[in-house]
């Protein structure tokens, strides 16, 4: 990817200004977890056993732990190292469950926490080929982003994604097996298919023909989760699509209301003159009460005001 920067009419290649130290790239991330991935940063340079893990994590989404790496030179292996960490971890899981709570000053118990979501984030200024092509398999518990740094310190994080449709577990290595299914009893991946293969065809086809309407809102993601499919932008969620068989529920978060009321940033009512977003809402036990609005998603919604209706998130997200 190249970096261009412009100068009136002129654009010229934006020279790249590479971190000379690991520490470098741990410290900046580390700085801002939430800001890019989403998560919260617990602790680095966590010891268990013989192993260090560079950043400890969570993410409140999935309720799971997240062990982010920083690499320099190409010469280990991602899927060794990855599923060793992951091993680790559920073998482990006494000492990063009180890690966590040393972090929140409270309590917690193993039953707390989501393991089946644990993944594993590498970072690295490049990977080469086979480390690009040794995660190219579906569902693996792993990311791998290249991080670039730029003149006027410009940076880009740009992640390697698999296109394959195999699984590892039904090629990998004898050496390897072993782990793998440890791993894979308890870690799950999931994709589309989880959610979408016991719906009636009429509404898979209109989940198809609503995906595409997504293609034209610039910087969206869809991420499949355990419970549901989400629609993000920049980390931020736009929208939760929860699969039945005969419909699907769209919910949309609308924010918080505080107990000295007033409202979280970014909370928003709906245009909504069809009437066909319901607001529900809940209260925690602090007395802040979240609400969202729930939408019921079948063959005979009207795609273009459901369009309507979504893009109101995207621009209250951009105020």
């Amino acid at each position: 990817m190249e970096l261009f920067k412009q100068q009136r009419e002129i654009l010229n290649i934006a020279k790249p200004y590479p971190f000379r130290l690991e520490s470098e790239i741990q410290k900046l991330i580390e700085a801002n977890t939430d800001t890019i991935f989403g998560i919260e940063f617990i602790r680095t340079e966590f010891q268990v056993d013989k192993y260090r893990v560079d950043s400890l994590c969570f993410d409140h989404e999935n309720n799971s732990f997240v062990i982010v790496e920083y690499k320099k030179g190409n010469s280990y292996s991602v899927i060794d190292q990855g599923y060793t960490y992951l091993q680790l971890l559920l073998n482990n899981k006494s000492d990063f469950i009180l890690a966590l709570s040393q972090h929140r000053k409270k309590v917690l118990d193993v039953k707390d926490v989501d393991w089946s979501a644990s993944k594993i984030i590498f970072i690295s200024q490049s990977f080469n080929a086979f480390q690009k092509d040794s995660v190219n398999f579906k569902n693996l518990p792993f990311e791998l982003y290249e991080i670039k740094r730029f003149e006027n310190d410009i940076i880009v994080l740009n992640e390697h994604r698999a296109t394959s449709k195999e699984s590892i577990t039904e090629i990998a290595n004898p050496n390897r097996q072993s782990v793998i299914s440890s791993v894979s009893k308890e870690v799950k991946v999931y994709d589309e298919e989880d959610h979408t293969q016991g719906m009636e065809l009429t509404v898979k086809q209109a989940w198809e023909d609503l995906k595409d309407r997504f293609e034209d809102l610039n910087d969206t993601e869809l991420t499949p989760k355990k419970h549901y499919i989400s629609l993000t932008l920049n980390n931020k969620v736009v929208a939760y699509f929860n699969f039945r068989k005969a419909s699907i529920t769209i919910e949309i978060p609308r924010g918080n209301l505080n107990p000295d009321g007033s409202t979280s940033r970014n909370y928003f009512t709906l245009d909504d003159p069809k009437g066909i977003a319901k607001e529900h809402s809940w209260t925690w036990k602090n007395g802040t009460q979240g609400t969202i609005y729930v939408i019921k998603f079948t063959p005979k919604t009207d795609l273009d005001y459901l369009m309507f209706l979504l893009k109101q998130k995207l621009t209250n997200f951009l105020q």
